[in-house]
């Protein structure tokens, strides 16, 4: 499966898993996450529901507080 992940074109082994699953693929461990699928957000509570299929755009922002 090919899906876009954060502008880049990325290959995966499984025709389809969850955003809780992508995350631990690519070792995404930040605690403040926004995640967009084809431009829509995901909220935290669908991670395990929400399933990114071939073709789909992904992007995952990391939240950054500070002063």
């Amino acid at each position: 499966m090919e899906i876009t992940l954060n502008n880049n074109i990325e290959t995966f082994e499984p025709d389809s898993f969850n955003i809780s699953e992508l995350l631990k693929l690519k070792n995404f461990t930040f605690k403040m996450l926004v995640i967009k699928v084809n431009e829509k957000v995901v909220k935290r509570e669908e991670y395990d529901s929400v399933f990114v299929k071939n073709g789909d755009n992904v992007s995952v922002i990391h939240l950054i507080s500070g002063g």
